[in-house]
């Protein structure tokens, strides 16, 4: 049964001490809360209020050693670290060290940075995620998935921002980016003469008193934080974001997070508040009509005022963090779980916003996820590719990330990240022939044939003889710690890349194949003998060499 327990603060008392007065959490978030947990959608909940001059901390549900979460209980806050490093960039703008319309190859001159038309990218660009650069670097293939991050570094950076072509001017549309986040702090840090961990710390963290916040978790912090898990509940490792920590590295907990809030709506004294207010400030077009961006916060319009907000999201926790632009209500909201919680915080401070239906996750045999698998036609030019990977149903949309998906019922499947639902159909002897996607009403999706998908993408399989797919196995080096292992099974290519499940590859010549999971080919090479000695995997634009190191 799910716990729930109130902390009340006064507004200027340290966060977590005793006080009279409760804060308003409204009924209907404290009852989806609830059941929520007791649903096991969530399995520790923090919430943090501010309701006028009162604030308080509610928690919900239990933690690994089966006790309550407390105001200092630890989670990863994901991309709501990007706020920190918006207000870096404005507090070095306030202090007229920075410009927003300086370009960021100043801050580092031994980078070759994209331009275009002899437009360079702008600091403010990165904040306002207008730079043209993509949400992820194409280089990006981490070799163990539950560490993502850790083996990305600098070199690898370098290389991609040297060779990639932006696809549009400087600041012409918004495109949400986990890399301009992280080129941001790591550029701010270069030109503050030190790393963006010791930054953050010196510039925020400490002047706020947040001293259960941290890129890397000390021995005290490691022993308070939450075991993180997937939308399905499985238990995950950590991540550890490196180069990435600006885009979303930080560790913290809701007593050190109502500090920050606090902080950001001017209700506690601090020398920040002009650059918060600076960062705050909306400036341009955001994601959808309603939205609105300044340096990383949003500006969400609505008819009862506006809300300046930030979410996050890592592999095995949620966060969201927002305030009325009146200042006289504000949330952040934790969780140990890969399950979005912006409902929670939006119906905290807007009376009428809806709270999303509830979902159950349930396990499905893999045999049935297999159904599932294959392209779905949403429109002319867009595809939605779906594929098992390991047990979890994956959907990536044409030039999208890909998205896990979990079964509340058989035909049946939510994404923990917005409000998305998929539901398959079936023909009359029980085939699956289409998916109907809900999102922004409902968009049926018919099922595409291999050779349908095939032709869309411009493959076309050829018959090769099996007896020459042995000369093709073996073990090629992507990157330090991302090895390809291509193998034969049953007459069929098999490439497997990390940790990764191995997926089939088709020939459409010779030395060349192409994947149906997903839109990407491999192009083996041959040396001087005739002898394969290396692949070329051709994915997002980018063309990437794997040298053969192995049999």
């Amino acid at each position: 049964m799910m716990n729930r327990k109130l902390i009340a603060t006064v507004l200027l008392a340290a966060a977590g001490s005793a006080g009279a007065a409760s804060p308003a959490l409204p009924p209907r978030v404290d009852a989806a809360a609830q059941q929520r947990v007791n649903d096991g959608e969530y399995p520790a909940l923090v919430i943090a209020v501010v309701d006028g001059d009162r604030s308080g901390i509610y928690t919900y549900g239990k933690l690994a050693d089966g006790k309550a979460p407390t105001g200092d209980t630890v989670f990863e806050i994901g991309s709501v670290t990007k706020t920190f490093t918006a207000t870096l960039l404005a507090e070095a703008v306030t202090k007229n060290e920075l410009r927003l319309d300086q370009p960021v190859a100043s801050l580092l001159p031994d980078f070759k940075l994209p331009a275009r038309d002899g437009k360079p990218i702008t600091l403010g660009e990165l904040a306002m995620q207008n730079s043209g650069l993509p949400r992820m670097p194409t280089n990006f293939h981490p070799a163990n998935m539950d560490d993502p991050y850790a083996d990305y570094g600098l070199d690898q950076l370098k290389t991609f921002l040297a060779t990639y072509a932006l696809p549009r001017d400087p600041g012409a549309k918004y495109e949400y980016s986990n890399l301009g986040g992280a080129l941001l702090g790591y550029a701010l840090g270069r030109h503050a003469g030190t790393r963006y961990d010791t930054l953050v710390q010196e510039q925020i963290f400490t002047p706020l008193g947040m001293n259960s916040t941290a890129i890397t978790n000390d021995a005290a912090m490691q022993s308070r934080l939450a075991q993180g898990h997937d939308a399905i509940g499985k238990p995950v490792s950590s991540w550890n974001l490196k180069l990435f920590a600006a885009a979303g590295g930080i560790r913290s907990t809701a007593n050190d997070m109502l500090r920050y809030l606090k902080a950001n709506m001017g209700l506690t004294p601090s020398a920040l508040y002009p650059a918060m207010q600076l960062a705050q400030t909306a400036r341009t077009s955001g994601p959808g009509p309603e939205n609105k961006i300044g340096l990383i916060w949003m500006t969400q319009h609505g008819p009862d005022g506006d809300v300046i907000w930030h979410n996050g999201m890592t592999g095995g926790y949620a966060s969201f963090i927002g305030f009325t632009a009146d200042r006289r209500h504000g949330v952040v909201i934790l969780t140990n779980t890969a399950t979005v919680v912006d409902d929670l915080g939006f119906a905290t401070l807007r009376a009428g916003w809806p709270l999303a239906a509830a979902h159950k996750n349930i396990a499905l045999p893999t045999q049935v996820l297999d159904e599932y698998q294959g392209a779905y036609r949403l429109t002319p030019t867009m595809v939605l590719n779906v594929f098992r990977l390991n047990n979890e149903l994956v959907l990536q949309a044409t030039g999208q990330i890909a998205l896990p998906f979990y079964a509340s019922a058989k035909d049946e499947f939510f994404a923990s990240v917005g409000d998305i639902r998929i539901s398959f159909k079936r023909d009359a002897q029980g085939k699956v022939d289409s998916l109907m996607l809900h999102q922004h009403g409902d968009h049926l999706a018919p099922k595409l044939s291999a050779q349908e998908a095939d032709a869309l993408r411009g493959n076309k399989q050829v018959a090769i003889d099996p007896g020459t797919l042995g000369n093709y196995t073996g073990r090629y080096q992507l990157a330090p710690n991302a090895l390809f292992v291509v193998t034969v099974q049953n007459g069929q290519l098999m490439v497997k890349l990390g940790e990764q499940p191995a997926f089939p590859v088709y020939a459409s010549a010779r030395d060349k194949f192409f994947y149906r999971v997903v839109d990407a080919k491999i192009d083996f090479e041959r040396d001087a003998h005739g002898h394969v000695d290396a692949l070329i995997l051709h994915q997002n634009g980018a063309d990437k060499r794997a040298p053969k190191v192995g049999d």
